[in-house]
């Protein structure tokens, strides 16, 4: 060990580059530890949705997001309601009894929701995920069968599912719509990705 002072000057240099060495890998620290934690707006992404129905009306159907996914809310009619039931024989899986998809207890109905006129499924085809549209018309039209009730064709591949996202049979699509879950907070208002029971 060497009994040689050390230059106060040099003590001095290296104490005050070493303490703005810290604080610059604190800044730096800062953002890279701030990355590993979810965003905003990834919170929200999982977050239930409010919905107001309250200007929803017979035949009309509304989009909202939830989880990145397109969530449909329709209010059918009596007439679409009544055709429904045209539908059982023809369809893949009437009784929601697959369970790729677990339905809500309160949507194992032939409507396949808690209000019978409110329908509420995840608007992306169980096939390859595309987005089917709205063939909300009854009859013969391109695409669809004559004896068609009105629901919902996927373009994509010809995928066809009912005003309750049921799917039909000997389609590519291998399941029905999947029923999110959620409750009414009010008679017109409705709450996507919670129920009672969660």
């Amino acid at each position: 060990m060497s009994d040689t002072p050390v230059d106060s000057s040099k003590r001095t240099w290296l104490v005050a580059t070493g303490a703005a060495g810290a604080v610059g890998a604190g800044f730096v620290a800062v953002p890279f530890v701030s990355t590993f934690q979810p965003s905003e707006r990834a919170k929200a992404a999982g977050a239930a949705v409010e919905v107001d129905i309250s200007d929803l009306k017979p035949g009309e159907k509304k989009t909202v997001e939830w989880r990145g996914k397109p969530v449909w809310i329709m209010k059918r009619t009596p007439e679409q309601l009544e055709a429904l039931k045209k539908n059982d024989p023809l369809l893949a899986d009437p009784n929601s009894e697959r369970k790729a998809y677990p339905i809500p207890e309160y949507a194992k109905n032939g409507h396949r929701s808690i209000k019978p006129e409110i329908m509420v499924a995840v608007g992306i085809c169980t096939h390859l995920g595309c987005s089917p549209g709205d063939k909300f018309a009854s009859g013969p039209q391109p695409s669809l069968p004559d004896d068609w009730q009105g629901g919902f064709l996927c373009a994509c591949h010809g995928s066809t599912f009912d005003l309750a996202g049921r799917v039909f049979k000997n389609k590519p699509a291998p399941d029905n719509l999947e029923v999110p879950p959620h409750m009414y907070l009010s008679d017109t208002k409705l709450l996507v990705g919670e129920d009672k029971k969660a």
